[in-house]
């Protein structure tokens, strides 16, 4: 199977630059690591396997768009793609999700991605047959009888003339039908329903899996019902399209196309991964944590993993982590699981003028969020330029006097600088508001000159 053609790096770092600020070097590595998915896919069948993925490892404090660049990649990467929190899962034996999962959850974000796909692919055919389906209940035809012709007269009313002509019938009324006449009239349909088992498994935390996969094998052990539904024309053809779709999609298909792009294209991120980073100790949690990375590290080295969908082999499978490191270092990491990222990029702290531009330059720009929501209240909200400043002094102050946490700082400080605001903007429509510096410093700095106070508001 050809791969898509995917992004550019320099088009990923642009789209990449539109919400996130700065991290030049971390979205360099995330582009070309996207783009040699590409290139691997391309290269000759006996050299192709030989061809590892290099994974990522993400080394900066919180708040600084480590994990903003994972959603953004996961819209970007035309591939399977899931993201985990390292935090959530623990050795075997211990409570705790299995490593393992995060493989099986990739395959079915695969299963999605080509079922919309083949839905897609037999939309029109589908969409033919519900019309079909619907013309039947709209006309349907006695044994041995015939039926009168129907016609439209201006109202939208239908009316029935004198032919006997079934099929000439048949194709006024799917005109009809097109064009919208027939939008208001209710009909009712049968849809299949899925008889669900009225069983509840229950299964040790951390294998909620196998409890899911129970009951979807009850579920199809049950024969399927129908049932009726009185709905007006324009949703009886959706539904009927969806039911359609799904009888001429072959899931045996999806199941080893999706098997194929997950192991080809697929991305794991891991999050946290400093979580379990576990220093020089023997007892208590860091027991479990080195667990955690020893059960990681065939998934990433390339091992098989059993789904439901088929064995899955994680050779190709690009990991790229990420953590804070605030009480550990990537050192603390076992040597063999450090060994397996090997590249390593350190995103930078934010300062003052970071801040300044989070505020202002991306698409989703938080003062931009605050205009939008309070014009729905029809209060125009304006920020000046010095207001902005003001913010991200007052943000980088706070970081520097208490926990370092980055760009979240800022939602604190515009949350407490527009609460009264945001509470009284129903009475305060067809009003302008403008934010200068003045008003910042005037509802924050009585909170920021109080040290102990700040530490617990901001």
């Amino acid at each position: 199977m050809a791969a898509p053609q995917v992004m550019t790096p320099r088009e990923i770092v642009s789209e990449l630059d539109r919400y996130i600020v700065g991290q030049h070097e971390a979205k360099r590595a995330v582009a070309i690591a996207l783009r040699n998915r590409w290139r691997r896919q391309n290269v000759a069948p006996e050299l192709r396997d030989e061809i590892a993925p290099k994974n990522i490892l993400m080394i900066g404090p919180t708040g600084i768009g480590k994990t903003e660049i994972a959603r953004r990649l996961a819209r970007l990467a035309q591939a399977p793609f899931v993201k985990v929190e390292a935090s959530r899962y623990t050795e075997v034996g211990y409570v705790g999700r299995d490593v393992e999962s995060m493989i099986r959850d990739l395959v079915e974000t695969a299963v999605k991605i080509v079922r919309e796909e083949e839905r897609e692919r037999v939309a029109l055919k589908a969409r033919e047959s519900a019309e079909e389906r619907l013309l039947d209940i709209l006309y349907p035809t006695p044994p041995g009888k015939t039926r009168r012709v129907a016609a439209n007269d201006n109202t939208g009313e239908v009316r029935v003339g004198d032919s006997n002509s079934h099929s000439e019938t048949r194709e006024k009324l799917r005109d009809l039908l097109r064009r919208g006449y027939l939008n208001d009239r209710e009909v009712d349909i049968e849809v299949t329903a899925q008889a669900m088992p009225m069983v509840e498994v229950f299964t040790p935390q951390g294998m909620e899996d196998l409890g899911m996969n129970m009951k979807e094998l009850f579920g199809q052990l049950m024969p399927k019902k129908t049932r009726n539904r009185k709905v007006k024309v324009p949703e009886a053809i959706e539904l009927l399209t969806q039911e359609e779709a799904s009888r001429l999609v072959d899931m045996e298909n999806v199941a080893r196309e999706a098997v194929h792009r997950a192991e080809q294209s697929g991305i794991v991120f891991i999050d946290e991964i400093d979580k379990i980073a576990g220093r020089e100790a023997m007892h208590g949690p860091d027991v479990s944590r080195e667990g955690v990375q020893r059960d990681l590290l065939p998934i990433v080295e390339g091992s098989t993993i059993n789904t439901k969908y088929g064995t899955v082999r994680t050779d190709h499978i690009l990991f790229v982590a990420s953590g804070a490191f605030h009480s550990s270092k990537p050192s603390d990491l076992i040597p063999e699981f450090q060994g397996r990222f090997p590249i390593r990029v350190e995103l930078k702290a934010l300062n003052k003028d970071d801040f300044v531009r989070i505020l202002t330059e991306p698409e989703n720009a938080l003062t931009k969020q605050y205009v939008a929501l309070l014009a729905t209240e029809n209060v125009q909200l304006e920020f000046t330029s010095d207001a902005i400043s003001a913010l991200a002094e007052i943000a980088a102050q706070v970081n520097a006097r208490s926990e370092n946490i980055g760009a979240r700082r800022l939602h604190t400080v515009l949350e407490r600088l527009l609460e009264e605001l945001s509470f009284g903007a129903p009475e305060m429509s067809g009003r302008e508001q403008r934010i200068d510096a003045e008003y910042v410093h005037q509802r924050l700095d009585p909170i920021v000159k109080n040290e102990d106070l700040s530490r617990y508001i901001l």
